[in-house]
Order: structure tokens, then sequence, then C-alpha cells
């Protein structure tokens, strides 16, 4: 029976003629790499996400809750990290420093944490800071994502800024799929924006909504756990996790609805259909979707013309499959996949630094550094 439900579910994929790009199901492998991974920082346990400092450090955020600053081989532990909720895929998530940091030394992360109140487990939570004598000062809760919940399962959640300084950040749908995503008055599947210091932009597109959440940007997302700006056309772009199979790319759209779970590329785990529907009206359809899934985790944009041939690439980390994926894109559709760097573990995040190199965290091993080839 499950061989059955699973044929019928791809021939409904192969016939739906509505998605935004026909689905480039392979891969290539690539002979001749691009660049080579060099170990930059070692011995970390599970990286979760970087960025660089004006004066070359880097900051990486453990999800066990440690943010460590590591400058010229030494790595110093920032004390005063907040209580962390440590439980699944919760943690210590992702961290961005302000657009204009060199300025006003803001930097801000994303958390799971218990909160304040009677409920037990835990939600996603945003919080700035600032960095003096290797502590965290003057933090500032900007954003608790509730209820809590004891799930695992789901906590996002990345950060990013775009050209008007607005701050956009994830929250997965904490594993309640058939509740939050689709309801604006509930957190979780959603994409929100805030002003820097986190108040509520006046033309968010559910400030007028009575009882919404007003920091949401889009809703129907289900885990949330790539989220960048394009450098080209300053949109936000985000990856998220499907079940099995309908991983997407999205490009994100003020008030937005991206259809989890009423539409979806994917199945359940145990081989069922979630739904037989991969499109409705009122509803976004990705720029793209993998099946099988990638479990991809972290992306960005080549911006510089380091990488000969991959500028305006999209480099994307899968979990599953443990290689880099390099996108490329026409028009925003996928017209190539190239697999990068196999076998080199779970891919957790990627970004570009200000060296114009492109550097990539991976679990169990640390920050390598992708050296172009000559």
């Amino acid at each position: 029976m499950k061989k059955i439900v699973i044929s019928l579910y791809l021939i409904v994929v192969t016939l739906n003629t509505s998605c935004a790009q026909e689905i480039e199901n392979k891969v290539s492998e690539v002979e001749n790499p691009p660049f080579t991974a060099e170990l930059f920082i070692d011995n970390l346990q599970q990286p979760w996400g970087l960025n660089f400092m004006p004066d070359g450090a880097i900051l990486v955020t453990e999800i066990e809750g440690k943010i460590l600053y590591v400058k010229n081989d030494i790595r110093t532990e920032i004390s005063n990290v907040p209580d962390i909720y440590r439980r699944g895929q919760g943690g210590l998530m992702d961290i961005a420093l302000h657009p204009k940091y060199s300025e006003n030394g803001w930097i801000y992360f994303t958390y799971a944490s218990e909160g304040e109140g009677e409920e037990k487990g835990g939600n996603t939570t945003l919080m700035r800071a600032k960095l003096k004598d290797n502590a965290l000062v003057e933090k500032q809760l900007l954003y608790k994502a509730t209820p809590n919940t004891t799930k695992g399962q789901h906590f996002g959640s990345r950060i990013a800024f775009d050209n008007d300084g607005y701050l956009y950040f994830s929250v997965g749908d904490r594993g309640d799929r058939d509740v939050n995503p689709q309801d604006i008055t509930r957190d979780g599947g959603k994409i929100y924006r805030l002003n820097d210091d986190g108040t509520i932009p006046t033309d968010n597109p559910f400030v007028n909504s009575e009882d919404a959440k007003k920091a949401i940007y889009s809703y129907g997302h289900r885990n949330p756990q790539g989220l960048v700006k394009n450098p080209e056309t300053g949109e936000i772009w985000n990856h998220e996790h499907g079940p099995q199979g309908g991983d997407e790319i999205n490009i994100i759209k003020k008030g937005a609805n991206f259809g989890w779970p009423l539409i979806t590329y994917g199945i359940n785990y145990s081989g069922t259909p979630i739904t037989d529907k991969t499109a409705m009206e009122g509803m976004e359809q990705p720029v793209h979707y993998w099946v099988p899934s990638i479990a991809p985790s972290g992306m960005a944009f080549i911006s510089t013309d380091m990488y000969k041939g991959m500028k305006g690439n999209l480099l994307v980390g899968s979990l599953k499959f443990q290689y880099v994926e390099n996108v490329i894109f026409e028009n925003n559709k996928v017209v190539k996949r190239e697999k990068l760097l196999p076998e080199i573990g779970r891919v957790r995040d990627i970004k570009e630094g200000p060296d114009g190199f492109m550097y990539i965290a991976v679990e169990g091993k640390g920050i390598y550094k992708l050296v172009p080839n000559k």
C-alpha cells in the first residue's frame, strides 16, 4: 500500500503544471570543483551561525549555548549569554550584525528560550546586545514567540536585514503544522519583520488586523533555516525544510501565504500524503523545490568575482546529503544544480565574508574557507 501511495503522489507532482518552474531533479556532479575547502576554525561540535566583525574576527554560535569570538586562531567564549532552552532542534541559533554595526555596536541573535510564565517548554526568541570586554551587555529582548511547547522540532531560525534596515527573522511551525502556519493570530511558521529596535513597522501587512501578530510579514512556512538578502535585487529569499520531499526556495513577499501545510510537494515520513494539492489560489509557489529533500540549512549568494563564473549563484548547505549545492538561476528560475564538496559533512551555515571568500559551518568539524582553485 505504501508503494502505491507514493507512486500516486509522484504522478500528481509530475502532472502538476502550476508550479513556477518545472523541477530539476538531477544534481550534477562536478569534475573540476571551483574551490577547495580549507579548515579555518577547527574543533566545533554544532556550529549554527557565523558572522564577521569589522576587526577581522568571526562570531560563531554553537547550538548548546556558546558564542565564540575567534581572531588570529585565538577563540574566546563570550559571557553573559541568555539562558538557552536546549531541546531537539532548539538552542542558540543565528547571529547577525546591524548593517551600521560600526556606528551602534548592535549584535542580533536567535535562540530557544523558556521565557516567563507557567507554560512548559520553549520557543524561538530574538535578542540584541552589545559586546564589551568579551561579554554581552545592554541585552534587549525584541521578540519571543508563544506559546511555549516541549516539542523539539522546527524552531527556525535565521536573521536578515534588507536595504531599508528592516530586520527579518524566521520561526518554524514548532511541530504544530495544523494550527500555527496558517493562523496569523499565532506565532510559528512565519517570517517576521521588525524595526531594528524591535518595534513594529507601521506598514507591516497585518498591523490593522484584529488579534493578528503584528510582526508577521509572511506565513504558511514550515521550518525556514535559510534567510538572506539577494544583493542584486534587495529581495529577501528563504529556504525551508519540507517533510519527505518538498524543501523550498521562496522569495518573501509582503503578506504572502506560502501554503504549508495546505499545499506541498512533500509527503509524510510514513509515505502517506499530507494533501493532494501542490497549488491553491492565493498561495505562493516556490521558486524551486527539492524532491527528494536535501534538508537545506544556510544559504548565501555569491556577490563577488572571487569564484570564476559563479557570481549571482546561490550556495545552499545540505544536512541530509552532506554537501554544498550550487544553485544557478536565470530570471529567478533554477536552470542547473551542482553538487560541490561531496561528503564534507552536515553543512549548517554559509556566509560570504568581507574578504569575498565564502565560509561554511560544518557540524562536528568547524568553519571552512572556500579557496578558489587555480
